[in-house]
């Protein structure tokens, strides 16, 4: 039997494809799942987990359309204007990992406003995967223990060269939207992770099927190899 979880990260799949299926604009998608993510924030705290990462827009997303991306880079402050403002008012410490240069500088102040603004919360962690890919994050990792003149290095050595530096290991990972792959996300992290696909696509993710996720990894015995 275990304990916990204390950390989560959530792959939010299904946001396109469920607008598409209530008739319903992308737009209106996605600011549907903007609030299950506030929702989630509650549900996870009330479970006693401390760090939820989310994986919401991976390097590979800036091959999309540009109008799309375009969009997407408003949500960002749109949404802690907005949906996720409760969240930042409850003492929620947010933080980006990934490669914020590839986005414009624009973009790049609004998330340094959003950590800065938040860098005090005490009430948990929302750690957003934002231009993020997990080949990119360990290759980095890589290449600034080189600049560092290592020639040989430890696994705290190159967890602390990560993005997600400082952070647990999720204990589990939560993707919703049917498909069952990882697809770059934190795969470093992940190798001890319980995962949990589901068909729901994210903006109708509930309470109910969460609690069951929580209530099944309790569940199950976490050996880790031993």
């Amino acid at each position: 039997m275990t304990n916990g979880p204390y950390s989560i990260g959530v792959i939010m799949d299904g946001n396109r494809r469920w607008a598409k299926e209530q008739g319903v604009s992308p737009l209106e998608g996605r600011t549907k799942g903007l609030e299950t993510l506030r929702e989630l924030m509650g549900w996870s705290n009330a479970a006693g987990i401390k760090e939820v990462t989310i994986y919401a827009f991976s390097t590979e997303n800036w091959k999309r359309a540009p109008e799309e991306v375009s969009h997407l880079m408003g949500l960002i402050e749109y949404a802690f204007e907005n949906q996720m403002k409760e969240v930042i008012e409850k003492g929620v410490k947010i933080r980006f990992i990934g490669d914020r240069s590839m986005a414009s500088e624009k973009v790049q102040k609004v998330i340094e406003k959003i950590e800065e603004r938040t860098k005090g919360g005490t009430a948990g962690t929302l750690a957003i995967a934002f231009s993020y890919g997990g080949r990119p994050e360990i290759l980095n990792a890589v290449n600034t223990l080189l600049r560092e003149g290592k020639t040989e290095v430890t696994d705290a050595d190159f967890e602390n060269a990560l993005w997600t530096s400082g952070m647990q290991e999720p204990d589990l990972i939560i993707r919703t939207g049917g498909e069952k792959r990882l697809s770059n996300f934190l795969p470093w992290q992940s190798v001890y992770s319980e995962l949990f696909f589901t068909d729901t696509k994210w903006p109708a993710f509930s309470k109910e099927e969460f609690d069951s996720m929580i209530e099944e990894f309790r569940g199950r015995e976490r050996r880790r190899g031993k």
